[in-house]
């Protein structure tokens, strides 16, 4: 029995140890089943990925790889000329070079550092860091003069490059320097002119794709691939290289008599807005702009920078100023058309005019006495003005202020343009009527002044004073022309041709004067302004004339900045409008006319502002 038990245990552990090891193999082989079905997804998912990348994307990749053994340089284009209106080029351009290094191309370090330091009068550590540095094309320096970059060539170095560009260049240095304006060392504009237009000044720059091997070295046999610039259109502006030459000389002199700080001078088509000469000196040399005037040692750069801005400000349109009498052009066209003034109104001006607790002077200590309104804008009387001021109120003058187009910016096409510094409507009292009506406690720009008085004089219209005129091709054909916006009756044509007359007579008989031209018809206005703080004494001189009176077309005007001894505008700044005027008239086409003669020396009654 005990055997017969054992055996029967035997032949069950047999069985059980059968069931197991059936058990365990079927387990295995689930295993490998898994691992089977999920490497033949694993290669069926890599074998579509490369149908993917070999079919549907190799363009990607063969643009991939191509480039990877591609090396480009830029050509820059050649900027488009600045043309004045007779088609003088103000702003040109000058081939120069960009040197350049590859490092894999390189064969000896050291003669290449010796060339560059020597040829482009760098330093040996500067040139040596830029030439061992590892990169695919590192730049050594750009606008080489073109001479040196041939030197360069002629070497035939390994690895360096020399490529032709262009530089900016001004043909009459300072000539309206902050009118053009000028470029930076990518060639993009920077001020004035060239970075309004920069849009259609600046060209696209073209390239050159050469092909290397895996180590960076160009492949010989291999031809290089060009793509060509395309040069800026060029732009035509109004302003006209003669006539702003001799107003820059006319500054210049007066400058120098008066010891003046500076002086603006603006000369412009008052019928369409076209600026003819901009002038601010001193000006700068716009083919070294960053060479301050005087020393300019022992400044940080915060200072450096603050001067070279001020070097660069045109104040004819970013400065503002008190205007001072010149401003009666605008008060008298004002009460004129409100009807609150007559030419006969008499008036009293025993030297001042008491408003509230304020004595405000009159120029003339002594008074003029008795006059009519005529006669009152001849003499440039503060009463007078302060009178038909009142006369009219601080909401009508406000009101004017804004129809005339005061209160906002003339939209000239240069950057920066000052905006007009003025009361509030609700803060105009009495006494501050009183000074704005002969040109104190409000502050304008020149650019302003000029184009408002244009529009008054010119039958109402009041235009946007601008340099661009057109867009021209390398041929000359007109791609584009500009138009300007315009705003009709601002005063009526009535109003506009009686300023005519009236400032006619402040040139003939009155204190613009020294702006007359015997057989010319001018209208002026003078202005001696104080700056503040008035204690110090300190005075802007200006006048602004026109011509032919009666339908003008051009107008001009001069501001002289804190001159020394006599500062009074009808003694300082007409004569100078006079002199352009004299040489510009016979240029323009304005013809002398006879019998335009002044009153007998007893009969004239000029004075000194």
């Amino acid at each position: 029995m005990n055997n017969l038990r054992n055996d029967v245990i035997n032949y069950n552990n047999i069985f059980l140890r059968f069931l197991f090891a059936m058990k365990n193999k079927t387990y295995i082989r689930k295993k490998e089943m898994i691992v089977f079905f999920g490497a033949v997804l694993i290669l069926l998912s890599l074998m579509g990925r490369l149908v993917y990348l070999m079919i549907f994307r190799a363009e990607y990749y063969q643009e991939k790889a191509r480039t990877l053994h591609e090396r480009e340089r830029d050509i820059k284009a050649a900027r488009g000329e600045i043309l004045d209106c007779r088609g003088t080029v103000l702003a040109a351009n000058r081939t120069v070079c960009t040197i350049s290094v590859i490092h894999n191309q390189i064969e000896d370090a050291e003669r290449v550092i010796q060339v560059l330091t020597a040829e482009l009068g760098m330093e040996v550590e500067e040139v040596r860091k830029q030439v061992e540095k590892v990169s695919s094309i590192e730049r050594i320096k750009t606008n080489v003069e073109k001479e040196t970059g041939d030197k360069i060539r002629a070497y035939d170095l390994p690895g360096v490059k020399v490529d032709e560009d262009y530089k900016r260049y001004y043909p009459y240095n300072e000539l309206a320097s902050k009118v053009l304006g000028f470029t930076g060392g990518d060639n993009q504009g920077i001020i004035g002119l060239e970075v309004v237009y920069e849009e259609y000044l600046k060209g696209e720059n073209g390239k050159i794709l050469t092909m290397t091997d895996a180590r960076g070295v160009e492949l010989e046999g291999v031809a290089e691939d060009r793509i060509e610039p395309v040069a800026g259109e060029n732009l035509q502006i109004s302003l006209d290289y003669n006539i702003q030459s001799y107003a820059q000389q006319a500054a210049e002199k007066v400058m120098e008599e008066k010891q003046a700080d500076k002086v603006a001078i603006i000369l412009m088509n008052p019928q369409n807005g076209e600026v003819l000469a901009m002038v601010n000196v001193p000006e700068f040399n716009l083919n070294d702009p960053y060479t301050l005037s005087g020393s300019g040692e022992g400044i940080t750069d915060e200072e450096r920078q603050n001067r070279l801005n001020q070097m660069w400000r045109n104040g004819c349109i970013n400065d503002t100023y008190e205007p001072g009498s010149t401003f009666k052009i605008i008060t008298s066209s004002a009460c004129l058309e409100e009807g609150v003034v007559k030419l006969s109104d008499t008036f009293s001006c025993p030297g001042y005019r008491v408003v509230e607790d304020r004595k405000i002077r009159c120029h003339k200590v002594g008074g003029h006495g008795g006059e009519t309104f005529v006669e009152g804008i001849q003499n440039s009387c503060n009463p007078v003005f302060i009178d038909i001021g009142l006369r009219l109120g601080a909401e009508r003058f406000y009101d004017y202020f804004e129809q005339f187009g005061l209160l906002g910016k003339t939209k000239i096409d240069l950057p920066g343009e000052a905006a007009t510094i003025m009361h509030k409507k609700e803060d105009i009292g009495l006494v501050e009527l009183a000074t704005m009506t002969f040109g104190q406690s409000f502050q304008i720009t020149p650019i302003q002044m000029a184009t408002t008085v244009s529009s008054l004089v010119n039958g109402g219209t009041r235009v946007t004073p601008h340099f661009g005129v057109q867009v021209v091709d390398q041929e000359g054909k007109t791609i584009e022309k500009f138009k300007y916006s315009i705003q009709n009756e601002i005063v009526s044509k009535e109003t506009s041709e009686t300023m005519q007359q009236l400032l006619k007579s402040v040139v003939e008989d009155g204190s613009g004067i020294n702006g007359y031209i015997e057989g010319y018809e001018i209208g002026g206005k003078t202005a001696t302004s104080q700056t503040l703080p008035r204690s110090a004494n300190k005075y802007i001189s200006s006048f602004i004339g026109f011509a032919p009176a009666d339908n003008p077309t051009v107008l001009g005007m001069c501001v002289i900045y804190n001159p020394q001894g006599i500062y009074y505008g009808g003694t300082i700044a007409a004569p100078v409008i006079r002199d352009i005027f004299e040489n510009i008239f016979p240029y323009l086409g304005i013809e002398k006319q006879e019998g335009n003669t002044l009153p007998e020396e007893g009969e004239q009654q000029g004075n000194s502002e």
